[in-house]
């Protein structure tokens, strides 16, 4: 009887240590196939252009009606 207490002891406690990283992984897959299913749904979305090269020494509007600190 003791040798069967032993073996449900360990199997308890491989439960408990175990328990909580198989619900990560079935969590983590199923937030990835959200993720995939939504990337289906939706196009893919077009990139904008690139901005315009500013000349050297301009500082942006913003800088230049004070609401950015120097």
């Amino acid at each position: 009887m003791n040798t069967f207490l032993d073996y449900l002891t360990v199997l308890a406690v491989a439960a408990l240590l175990l328990a909580p990283a198989l619900y990560g992984a079935l969590r983590e897959r199923r937030t990835d196939r959200e993720l995939a299913a939504a990337a289906r749904r939706r196009p893919a979305a077009t990139p904008r252009p690139a901005p315009a090269p500013r000349p050297a020494g301009a500082r942006p509007a913003a800088w230049r009606r004070g609401r950015v600190a120097h």
